[in-house]
């Protein structure tokens, strides 16, 4: 039979964490749940996941901390933010830490499969690149097989799922403006529309891994009233 999908639920109220457990076991998935930071890490070590559904307030646990954690300890696996705080500033710092999505409780388990589905199929999709060119961007370079940005001096740094979906899109449509609506609606994160500044807020983290000036970007342009467009370097 065929591995299945495991997901790692993490999760410090009982009831809750059981529910998760119980209908995404029924959608197909093997499904293992943890109440804290200390039960994460010794699971991932043990064998990495592709999919951590994080809570963020666990009792004593920070779990933006923990999501930076997965994202440098494997770049790999695609987190999902699930809190009961609805506030701005938690999916600002949720999505600087590098998580795929953001959810806020309470919310209807058919809209997290979906979005679990989502992230799994982007996540997927970036897999099958098994070849594939290095594209120059500003000061670094895309390595598309490799899903990395490296440095002329062969340094590599890692990059979050939703962060190589960006810089992909950016490669493949080179000098041609593209709206901020179809960015959100091509990397998958349509339902954050609400949240209408989670292209921006992307946009910025990336300029500051491949411009030369961050506040004076080359490579990924502003568009006025539009969007972004990415200018390959000349020469």
């Amino acid at each position: 039979m065929p591995k299945r999908t495991h997901i790692i639920v993490v999760e410090d109220e009982p009831t809750q964490r059981q529910l998760l457990l119980d209908y995404l076991g029924k959608q197909g998935f093997q499904v293992t749940g943890v109440e804290s930071g200390t039960g994460l890490r010794r699971l991932v070590e043990r064998e990495p996941p592709a999919l951590v559904l994080l809570d963020i307030g666990l009792p004593g646990d920070d779990g933006f901390a923990l999501a930076r954690w997965l994202r440098e300890k494997n770049s790999k696996i695609c987190i999902i933010m699930v809190t009961s705080s609805g506030d701005t500033v938690d999916r600002v710092v949720g999505l600087e830490t590098g998580a795929d999505d953001y959810m806020a409780k309470p919310f209807d388990p058919r809209e997290l499969l979906a979005r679990i589905k989502s992230v799994l199929r982007r996540a997927n999709n970036d897999a099958t690149v098994t070849t594939g060119p290095r594209v120059p961007m500003g000061r670094r370079i895309l390595d598309l097989e490799k899903r990395l940005l490296l440095d002329t001096d062969g340094g590599e740094e890692t990059l979050a799922a939703s962060e190589f979906d960006l810089l992909k899109l950016f490669a493949q449509n080179p000098n041609r403006p593209l709206a901020r609506d179809w960015l959100l609606e091509t990397v998958g994160h349509r339902e954050m529309e609400a949240f209408d500044r989670a292209i921006d807020l992307r946009i910025t983290r990336l300029r500051r891994k491949i411009e030369h000036d961050p506040a004076r970007p080359e490579a990924i342009r502003t568009v006025r009233g539009l969007g972004y467009m990415f200018v390959p370097p000349k020469g």
